[in-house]
């Protein structure tokens, strides 16, 4: 058991904190004024130094390194803002993962290359309007006619609604209840029937665009089928990732304000003195310290954990759970201490706080996580319908 980083680790992390620092961040101010996620040439760049295929295997164009390189910079890049990591979350944790671990070699061949290239953004599509927490009531449904596939229902809360290329789709294609008959089909952007809603206006995650989803007799090849009937838990496993991505971005809000507040309160005056030595502020960074480094430790150990395949659903739903609650706890405190600075739009401290509220609920709230936990604990699944 090391809990070092190796030499190009560290070399990986401090080049990415260098870019984000010198390149990135007059970008957050902009995005956080326009509302708009970064443009095509940012991608582009992110393409060019390979961020868009950490953890992609090199068949598929991506640099072949391994899950916890892809946390370490979108913990780097979070640090800048949500929105500005979001497309490298999208690209190394999110559902184009799935694609490559369970499509066809059709599929996974022009999909996975094309988004380590930056000239594609999937998104996933679970939430229903009543189907959140409880998941496998989802109702849209994906209806195999032949070669083909017919989508019909409806989507709510998918990050990248209206912006992304293509959605990975979470639907019923059977009769049976519960989640043994929901599968994924994969659905591009501009196919006849596939509308949205109009964009969100959340309390953060600006530049992280989100819609509803409409599905009116959606038309997808077979070959579509990113998972059929009965693959939920497969289904469940690549998004076990997606949840250490989760946990990542809200432990960047974290650390990002743990390294702000730390600056100001050895710069900051009161009664003569900064008011770093005041000893109610001394206890603070300590603690917050203690839960940014517990945080960073127990995503990291799901990743290195799950280096041949995806995170378990404990050491995935524990990261998430601890990074999204000390999220909360270390912004809120950070902000508590810069005062009207902390309050104030003309600095990032209070999109921070905003955003580490928005991580809690996203990918599953915490509570949730919580019983995703206990399930394990015990060895058994909870019955909330009972």
């Amino acid at each position: 058991m090391d809990f070092q980083l190796s030499e190009e680790q560290k070399e990986l992390r401090d080049s990415v904190r260098r870019y984000a620092s010198e390149r990135l961040l007059p970008l957050a101010e902009s995005i956080e004024e326009s509302g708009e996620p970064p443009s095509a040439e940012v991608v582009a760049e992110f393409a060019e130094m390979g961020y868009l295929g950490i953890n992609i295997p090199e068949a598929y164009g991506g640099l072949g390194l391994g899950n916890l390189e892809a946390l370490i910079v979108i913990e780097e890049l979070g640090k800048i803002s949500s929105a500005v990591a979001f497309p490298v979350f999208e690209s190394c944790v999110g559902p184009i993962r799935a694609i490559e671990k369970f499509g066809s070699d059709e599929l996974a061949g022009s999909l996975v290359p094309a988004v380590c290239r930056g000239e594609k953004m999937v998104a996933i599509a679970m939430s229903e309007p009543a189907a959140g927490s409880a998941l496998t009531d989802l109702k849209t449904t994906a209806e195999a006619t032949g070669d083909e596939v017919v989508i019909n229902g409806a989507k709510r809360w998918c990050s990248g609604g209206g912006h992304a290329d293509g959605y990975v789709v979470w639907c019923r294609m059977g009769e049976e209840p519960g989640a043994r008959s929901i599968g994924a089909v994969y659905v591009e952007k501009g196919t006849d029937g596939l509308s949205f809603g109009r964009p969100e206006h959340l309390m953060g995650f600006r530049g992280v665009p989100s819609s509803d989803i409409y599905f009116d007799n959606v038309r997808v090849p077979a070959s579509h089928v990113v998972v059929g009937a009965g693959g939920f838990k497969q289904l469940m496993g690549a998004f076990d990732l997606e949840r250490c991505g989760n946990a990542t971005m809200a432990l960047a809000q974290a650390a990002a304000a743990l390294d702000d507040v730390t600056a100001y309160v050895q710069e900051r005056e009161q009664f003569g003195k900064p008011i770093v030595d005041f000893q109610a502020v001394q206890l603070k960074l300590a603690e917050m310290q203690m839960q940014v480094e517990a945080s960073r430790l127990l995503i990291w150990r799901a990743a290195v954990d799950a280096e041949q395949g995806f995170p378990s659903i404990m050491n995935s739903s524990v990261a998430k759970c601890f990074a999204n609650e000390i999220a909360r706890t270390v912004t809120g405190n950070a902000l508590q201490m810069m005062g009207g600075y902390g309050y104030s739009k003309e600095y990032p401290m209070e999109r921070r706080f905003r955003d580490a509220w928005g991580w809690g609920i996203a990918g599953g709230a915490i509570d949730i996580q919580k019983i995703n936990i206990a399930s394990a604990l015990v060895g058994r699944r909870f019955n909330q319908r009972a």
